[in-house]
Order: C-alpha cells, then structure tokens, then sequence
C-alpha cells in the first residue's frame, strides 16, 4: 500500500458517496455510540422509596417535571425489567436485605441512583442505631442526587447524569459491578453494629 493511503480512512465515506449514487441511503456510525444512545434514552427505572423523597419522586413522573420526555416514564414493579433503581428515603438495617435481593435479580447492565440525604448518609437519621449510613454499603452507586428531599429539577438533572454516563460505556465490554456483600454478611454486620449501638449506650 501507499503511503498516502494511511493518512485517512475515507475509503468508507466513498463507499457511502457511490451508494447514494445508485439511490441507497446508507449511515455510517460507531456501534457502540448507536445503542448507548438508544438506551441512555430507553432507561427503564424500579422505583424503591421510602418516605418523603418517594412524594416527589411521585413529581417527577407528573405533569410539570415529565420525565416521559427523557424515555424514563415506563417504571417496572419487577426488577427484572428495570434498568435502575431509584434508592429515594431512608433505608433501615431490616429493609436492607430486600434491596439488595432486588438489586441481585435485575439483569446487567444495572444502575442505582441515590435520592435524599438518607439514601446517600443517613440524613437526619445519621446517629440512628437502625438506619443504613448510606445505601453505597449496600450496593454500589451510579449517581448521587443530594436534598431533603430532592427537588423534581435535581432528580432531572440527575438522570441527564447518569444518561451520560451510560453513553460513555462500551457496550461490547461492560465494566463489571463491584461486589459488595452477600445477604448473609449483611445481616451479620447489622448485628455486628446493632450491638455496638446498644453496648455504647
């Protein structure tokens, strides 16, 4: 070969000129960028809320926020079919198991979206003996939406995020989630810290 012909790879470009000569309408793109971009617009969310964050979650689904714009309106009460769950409220050590059986059962790619200071820290319930210090020690985090409770504009901004997010990914070699603990472990580190709660009082 020349040299000139490493210099671009317009050879497709002219495969597409001369079939849209003979009348064929051809588009050329990355794969990858092709069905990230169908399904960061096709996100199917498992709602899992709690208390108040689950009210304006409840907001985001109506009328003025319409989330239906973004492709997010078809929310699935199995998750099976869910994309992401959304984690909106307060998350105590017996619900603990529950969401992670849910998270396990959703097929890959998964994602999980943090809503209210809850969700993310504790929130108020902070020194709480049974209130998970954030949903990230249970299963990991994608995003993390901050207020209490988070407004309608901040959970919007933070599907854009995680939209983003997912057309960033190669589809072809998805990373692999962290593992973070089986039921089991879980169950023992909350007797583990409900003894220490009741020891230190």
């Amino acid at each position: 070969m020349k040299n000139e012909d490493f210099n671009n790879n317009d050879y497709l470009e002219k495969y597409v000129e001369e079939l849209h000569k003979g009348g064929v309408n051809v588009a050329i793109g990355v794969l990858d960028d092709v069905i990230n971009w169908g399904r960061s617009h096709s996100v199917w969310p498992l709602t899992f809320a709690t208390s108040c964050c689950g009210i304006e979650f409840m907001c985001v689904g109506a009328a003025r926020a319409d989330f239906a714009r973004f492709g997010w309106e078809v929310t699935r009460n199995s998750p099976r079919q869910a994309d992401v769950i959304f984690v909106a409220g307060t998350i105590v050590y017996k619900m603990a198991p529950v969401l992670k059986r849910l998270y396990d059962q959703m097929a890959e790619p998964k994602y999980v979206i943090a809503i209210g200071g809850c969700a993310i820290s504790g929130g108020p319930f902070k020194d709480s003996y049974n209130v998970v210090q954030g949903v990230d020690k249970i299963i990991p985090v994608d995003v993390y939406v901050p207020g209490c409770p988070s407004r309608p504009n901040a959970m919007l901004y933070g599907m854009m995020q995680m939209e983003r997010k997912i057309k960033l990914e190669s589809f072809f070699k998805l990373p692999k989630k962290p593992i973070i603990t089986k039921e089991e472990e879980i169950r023992a580190q909350i007797d583990e810290e409900s003894k220490d709660v009741k020891t230190s009082k």
